[in-house]
């Protein structure tokens, strides 16, 4: 499922998710331009680099706090960016609403590391060094914070989706508790098959994804200076 388009406006321009959407973009052309591989391997984070050792190139990795956020920000890939940016704008623009600005920046933040965390708990207890030293890069985490308060703030909220079914799709109008309840199950299977065969999941870091989430559930209404607007149809 792709999301097109919800049906919720803004009080304002969300100018913070805006920045976020540039400041990804620019730091993704700055990997093109100087290697993908080989950026992804200097500023991706590492979860060895919280509790060794480290294997290979791990082993000379920035510090800790650079990697926390430098990986935040980089992609691996077209579809990568693309996808976490169309994520990030039809569902960041709301949730920023709610928040103001400013708390939703710092709590957006927070939320990537908190998805950090729990993916490199999981890695430290069930993976070995050589997992614990793959680069894991990507906004994703972030981003799920953001899907987690989407869906307690707006559940009633419809999400135009592109529903993909081997070679044809349709478009079709999804509520968004739907949309978000089935993409954090996804999440949740394929986290949990990647526990018992590391390779099913493709190198994804499916743990962020439900950390991000986890957190953007729990915290949301800690934080949120207004609910947002009501869906507009």
């Amino acid at each position: 499922m792709l999301p097109l388009k919800d049906n919720v406006p803004t009080r304002t321009t969300p100018v913070v998710t805006i920045g976020l959407i540039v400041v990804n973009s620019l730091v993704w052309l700055w990997e093109v331009q100087k290697g993908v591989n080989k950026e992804v391997i200097n500023w991706g984070y590492y979860p060895c680099a919280v509790e060794g050792p480290c294997e290979g190139v791990a082993r000379h990795h920035h510090e800790l706090v650079e990697i926390l956020f430098s990986s935040m920000f980089m992609h691996g890939g077209w579809i990568h960016i693309i996808g976490n940016m169309l994520f990030l704008w039809i569902f960041g623009n709301n949730v920023e609403d709610a928040l103001g600005k400013v708390r939703f920046l710092l709590w957006y933040l927070a939320g990537g590391i908190a998805a950090t965390a729990l993916q490199t708990f999981v890695t430290l207890q069930f993976g070995n060094p050589h997992d614990a030293s793959i680069p894991n890069i990507g906004a994703s985490g972030a981003i799920a914070a953001v899907l987690g308060a989407y869906f307690l703030l707006l559940p009633s909220a419809r999400v135009l989706t592109a529903i993909f079914l081997g070679f044809f799709f349709f478009i079709q109008e999804v509520p968004a508790i739907l949309f978000l309840g089935i993409w954090f199950l996804l999440q949740a299977w394929q986290g949990g098959l990647g526990i018992l065969r590391p390779e099913a999941g493709g190198g994804v870091a499916f743990f962020a994804h439900i950390g991000g989430f986890a957190f953007g559930l729990l915290t949301v209404l800690l934080v949120a200076k207004q609910r947002p607007l009501r869906p507009a149809w």
